[in-house]
């Protein structure tokens, strides 16, 4: 772990520092938004599934308010001429999604913590697992849960932190997370940040 911490502290120090410190600013302000601003950013977390997030940020510019607006058929359309993977599924998730795009922020604030808003995104999103959750709660300021993708899982495993899992399981996934927390503590980063520096460790690349 002290040479990822290493590789981390130099990051901190470098511009990359400045660029992570800004877009963690950008989270903040998106979660001060009103309700059907932040469900289009959960829209964008369900694109994210077994798709790029770069090309995700891009479809994501392109739909804007489409997401709160579109029939299904003709959102699925538009994913499709977008290159977005499983389109039809993606919509269908969306449009069902909308049941929640006036409440997703009162309902936020509900729960006495991110783990019971998390299991209730699971639950009651279809399209949205763990890492999706996580990512859309880190994206409107959360800061204390992981997003655990194939990217982080190559980061740790390549310092030897852990074994390559085959399936991500939700024992799996909080599993990691607690490795995750370790490294957030000795390194002196929330979880949301230390996910955008180990993301750039393996990309080069600071998205959201």
């Amino acid at each position: 772990m002290k040479k990822l911490l290493n590789q981390i502290d130099k990051l901190r120090k470098s511009e990359v520092g400045s660029v992570i410190d800004s877009r963690l600013g950008e989270f903040e302000s998106l979660g001060r938004k009103p309700s059907k601003e932040i469900f289009k950013e959960l829209c964008f977390c369900i694109l994210t599934a077994n798709f790029r997030a770069d090309r995700s940020i891009y479809v994501q510019k392109e739909i804007g308010d489409g997401f709160l607006t579109l029939p299904k058929e003709r959102l699925a359309k538009t994913l499709k001429e977008l290159g977005c993977r499983f389109h039809t599924n993606k919509a269908g998730y969306i449009v069902d999604a909308r049941r929640h795009s006036d409440s997703i922020k009162v309902v936020s604030c509900s729960f006495k913590d991110s783990a019971e808003f998390r299991e209730w995104l699971v639950k009651n999103v279809k399209g949205i697992g763990y890492k999706e959750a996580s990512h859309y709660m880190r994206n409107i300021g959360y800061d204390d849960v992981a997003i655990i993708d194939f990217h982080i899982v190559d980061v740790l495993a390549e310092y030897g932190l852990l074994a390559k899992p085959k399936t991500m399981t939700r024992k799996r996934y909080l599993e990691i997370e607690n490795i995750l927390k370790k490294i957030s503590e000795k390194s002196g980063l929330s979880l949301g940040e230390l996910d955008l520096y180990l993301w750039y460790l393996e990309t080069g690349k600071v998205l959201k």
